[in-house]
């Protein structure tokens, strides 16, 4: 059965609002487990966007005490944005249409510099396919600590993916891999 409300859509399929409870109780224990990891750590973050389009910033703004750890974050959609605000090479930019590992990774340690913040993300990469994408939905996205990036992936999603679930996916798998990365660090300091 669809509901229609206010022109929107919605299925009132069990399976389907179950996977969306499950999802949403996933990104909640998510967002403990990072929120209290960097503030246990007294460590912070910032975010630059492009394909996320703010979904990496509203989720770390819904992190319990999320002003403690978390400096800010920018949408830079256009190319524009990425090379004046985030020192993106123009000519590279040009030649991969702002879609590379290496400006994910420019995106990460420039958002960190521009809020002095011991870790960063940065992504880009597309949520619809286009010609640019040879049809076909990726992104890459890069994590930086202190400077250095550690963490530098592509992400593939199946190309029937909807952009609005292709942003969640996007946005879904770089938390995770980012506490991943917060629970390496704290085993390490557990060591010492």
């Amino acid at each position: 059965m669809i509901l229609k409300h206010s022109g929107i859509s919605m299925s009132t399929d069990p399976t389907s609002v179950r996977s969306l409870i499950n999802f949403i109780l996933e990104l909640e224990n998510l967002f403990e487990y990072i929120g209290s990891r960097l503030q246990s750590s007294g460590e912070t973050v910032s975010v630059a966007e492009s394909v996320t389009s703010g979904f990496l910033q509203f989720s770390f703004s819904q992190m319990k005490d999320a002003s403690q750890f978390y400096k800010g974050g920018m949408t830079a959609y256009t190319q524009e944005g990425k090379v004046d605000l985030l020192q993106v090479d123009d000519e590279e930019a040009s030649a991969c249409n702002c879609v590379s590992a290496n400006i994910a990774e420019t995106m990460a340690l420039n958002v960190a510099r521009l809020f002095k913040s011991d870790w960063s993300i940065g992504v880009t990469g597309y949520a619809t396919p286009v010609d640019e994408s040879d049809g076909k939905l990726y992104a890459y996205f890069a994590i930086s600590r202190k400077g250095t990036v550690i963490v530098s992936e592509r992400l593939d999603l199946h190309t029937g993916t909807k952009s609005p679930n292709a942003q969640l996916y996007y946005s879904e798998f770089i938390l995770g891999c980012l506490k991943l990365e917060l629970d390496k660090q704290h085993k390490e300091i557990s060591k010492e």
